[in-house]
């Protein structure tokens, strides 16, 4: 048609959550009304590394499993969090552009961290800015329960000018806890 153009779907990288897999969070997205659907482009790719221990969604979802990195909550530490972060950031390179992202528990704290590490020189230095972010049963890293992995310490440290979109469940842990506002929204 002369003189429209047309209009693209907004591209979104999606990360699925702690030892469940891309195809385990394209399942439970795609349950979402087709009207919603057919506004996005959705790209789900599996993490880099398969999950260390036992995942709680077997009774639910076929193997395999994966994780985007390793964390200990009773230390509180963090590892393959570097090459976590090298690995979305190829994959966007090789896949992209991306203009947001969605993410699922351990995903969704990706998403959350990933807009503000660009910043700090980080992550995301060789792909476009990441102009929005949907998460879905997240948290941000920092406080008693998640720690902060070393290279996203700074990431909150300066406002993220980054539209966010959160999903949260009634049976939540966060929720129970009356604590998701308090880790997401400014005093």
């Amino acid at each position: 048609m002369q003189g429209s153009q047309m209009q693209r779907k907004p591209r979104i990288l999606c990360l699925h959550g702690f030892r469940t897999s891309d195809e385990i969070l394209k399942k439970m997205v795609m349950k979402w009304p087709g009207t919603i659907l057919e506004k996005l482009d959705l790209e789900f790719p599996d993490a880099k590394f398969p999950a260390n221990g036992k995942s709680d969604v077997e009774v639910l979802f076929d193997p395999p499993y994966y994780e985007w990195y390793q964390y200990d909550e009773k230390s509180l530490g963090y590892w393959n969090f570097e090459d976590c972060l090298s690995y979305i950031e190829n994959y966007m390179i090789k896949h992209g552009p991306f203009g947001g992202l969605l993410g699922f528990s351990q995903g969704a704290l990706l998403a959350a961290v990933l807009p503000g590490m660009p910043k700090e020189g980080v992550a995301l230095t060789k792909v476009p800015r990441i102009k929005f972010a949907i998460l879905i049963s997240g948290a941000k890293f920092g406080g008693l329960k998640f720690g902060r992995p070393k290279l996203a310490a700074n990431a909150f440290s300066a406002l993220i000018e980054c539209p966010s979109l959160h999903f949260i469940g009634e049976k939540d842990f966060l929720k129970s806890r009356d604590c998701f506002t308090r880790i997401f929204c400014e005093s």
